[in-house]
């Protein structure tokens, strides 16, 4: 399957350098671009590309408000964020408005690439840095939400244990090693909770562990 990618950055210099790493794989090809998120909004709705590379900060429409258009339209096009800021302020809203994926700007390229193959894939990429400002986020609330921690009810106990470990930043293979368990066996139980809570994928299991209050910083 050829990956279609649709890149959205105000910068005309940004957009050439993502086109070029995206046109440089076998496996990718550029969907389009936008300068702004109400193109960027537009672009998905005529093109449907698999995933769309989206800055936050741009004229007209911000990329947050254009994630949770194109999010909350219910197509399947995958967001990856790009930001010059790695403790941007808007990195969480991006996150919680449908994103499945953030990434620095200055990141290398084999990351944008990893990035672009892991979210057309169906699954969610979080840095390091990411979940750490998601557990800053939530360990300033006082109390997790009655609402969401009711939604956890339906997960066996392996599944909330898994939940927490996703929640940690952990990769499936990193939670298969602290738990003693198959690599294979641990994305079925991320699969089963994400189906089972009806989740898009990891990113938003993450934000819901944390307004559940599963997992505290």
């Amino acid at each position: 399957m050829t990956i279609r990618v649709a890149i959205a950055d105000d910068q005309a210099m940004v957009r050439a350098g993502f086109r070029m790493i995206v046109g440089s794989q076998e496996d990718m090809e550029v969907a389009g671009e936008a300068g702004d998120g109400q193109a960027a909004i537009d672009l998905v709705r005529r093109e449907r590309p698999h995933v769309i590379l989206m800055d936050i900060r741009m004229p007209r429409l911000d990329g947050i408000a254009a994630t949770r258009t194109i999010t909350g339209a219910g197509t399947p096009t995958r967001v990856v964020i790009l930001t010059t800021y790695e403790l941007d302020e808007y990195v969480f809203d991006a996150l919680a408005a449908g994103a499945s994926a953030f990434l620095l700007k200055a990141a290398p390229p084999e990351d944008l690439i990893r990035a672009i193959r892991v979210v057309a894939s169906g699954d969610a990429l979080l840095a390091p840095s990411v979940t750490r400002r998601l557990i800053e986020e939530f360990a300033k609330r006082p109390e997790p939400q009655a609402r969401k921690a009711k939604q956890l009810e339906v997960l066996t106990e392996r599944e909330r244990e898994v939940l927490r470990e996703v929640a940690g930043g952990f990769t499936n293979a990193e939670i298969a090693a602290r738990l003693h368990v198959a690599e294979t066996t641990v994305k079925t139980h991320v699969a089963h909770l994400l189906d089972k809570l009806e989740l898009r994928d990891r990113v938003q299991a993450v934000i819901l562990a944390y307004e559940a209050g599963l997992a505290r910083g």
